[in-house]
């Protein structure tokens, strides 16, 4: 009826046949999973086809293409009527215990969280950079960037844009596929240098190379290592945005100095904000941003642990990894 690849305890996965899941709310729709996304987060997108509606749905209907946002909030706590529901302690978060992911045939989502899909898009899309733009705030003007974020701000609108990583494979990406400005290299430490030092004279190094001046408008840190926190946070200007989107090591060494005595403004980036799905979607379908060269391998549903397998070998040649529906 349903076939489902469940995770029921650390390293511990197996394939089960569920029953059929029952539309329990009148707006909620049955969707027939077509592709899921992983990453080194687990399940990020979503996409498939409606195969029934609740009885008060009246923005989609049976055979409708859609992407799935996998956070479905509350709607009734502080942070959902100040618009932030993404900060929502209710969240239902697929794949995020207790809740069941979408790695099975049918699965039940809000249907106002659910957007349709042009006809011309691929349904195994890339990864939302509309997120972590809109918390640095759409800045017309200079950034230090991780790929593909970089396509985003370029179709926002962003100056110059600066792609930063360790793996050449992907600031080739970057410079082909998003249209980036610069990409850049970072040089290793010196055997026994202090981290903070280093990074600090790497950002020089950015900020001389690009003629960034005084350092860049806006840096998004999308790696969570702790070097790229740092360089991230000396290479922005007096009074620059620093998005922490990546999450690495639970405690770091961050400049807090540096951040005070410049003014800086750092702020954390969690799951979506509202009108990140459909923008996102949007610009794909214009051709805006392009997704398809994001995906360097495909699996059937019957290889998932396969996949995340392959995720979780960090290969710098892996970049989006998409697991099939069950047929």
């Amino acid at each position: 009826m349903n076939p489902s690849f469940v995770l029921r305890a650390v390293n511990d996965v197996v394939f089960e046949d569920r029953p059929k899941p029952e539309l329990k709310d009148p707006y909620d729709v049955l969707v027939h999973v077509a592709q899921t996304g992983i990453c080194g987060s687990d399940a990020t997108n979503r996409s498939g086809t409606i195969t029934a509606i609740g009885s008060r749905v009246a923005n989609l209907e049976p055979g409708d293409r859609v992407a799935l946002e996998p956070g479905v909030p509350c709607r009734r706590c502080e942070f959902c009527r100040k618009g932030k529901y993404h900060l929502c302690l209710d969240l239902i978060f697929a794949a995020t215990p207790p809740h069941d992911g979408t790695l099975a045939r049918y699965y039940v989502n809000a249907s106002d969280f659910c957007y349709r899909i042009p006809d011309s898009n691929d349904p195994g899309g890339g990864r939302d950079g509309r997120t972590c733009q809109r918390r640095g705030g759409d800045r017309e003007d200079r950034g230090f960037r991780g790929a593909p974020d970089g396509g985003v701000a370029k179709a926002g609108g962003a100056g110059k844009i600066i792609g930063v990583d360790v793996v050449g494979e992907r600031l080739e990406l970057a410079r082909e596929e998003y249209g980036v400005d610069g990409t850049f290299m970072p040089p290793k430490p010196e055997e026994g240098k202090d981290s903070l030092e280093h990074a600090e004279a790497v950002s020089r190094l950015i900020k001389e190379e690009f003629g960034l001046g005084d350092g860049a408008d806006v840096v998004l840190e999308c790696s969570g290592a702790e070097a790229c926190v740092q360089m991230g946070v000396y290479t922005l200007k007096s009074g620059g945005t620093m998005v922490q989107a990546g999450m690495g090591k639970e405690v770091v060494n961050f400049p807090i100095t540096t951040v005070c005595t410049r003014g800086l403004v750092v702020k954390g980036s969690i799951r979506y904000l509202a009108g990140c799905y459909p923008a996102a979607i949007d610009l794909i379908a214009k051709g805006k941003v392009g997704v398809r060269k994001l995906i360097t391998n495909r699996f059937k549903f019957e290889q998932s642990e396969e996949a995340f397998q392959l995720v979780k070998e960090g290969r710098p040649d892996v970049f989006k990894v998409m697991i099939e529906g069950v047929q």
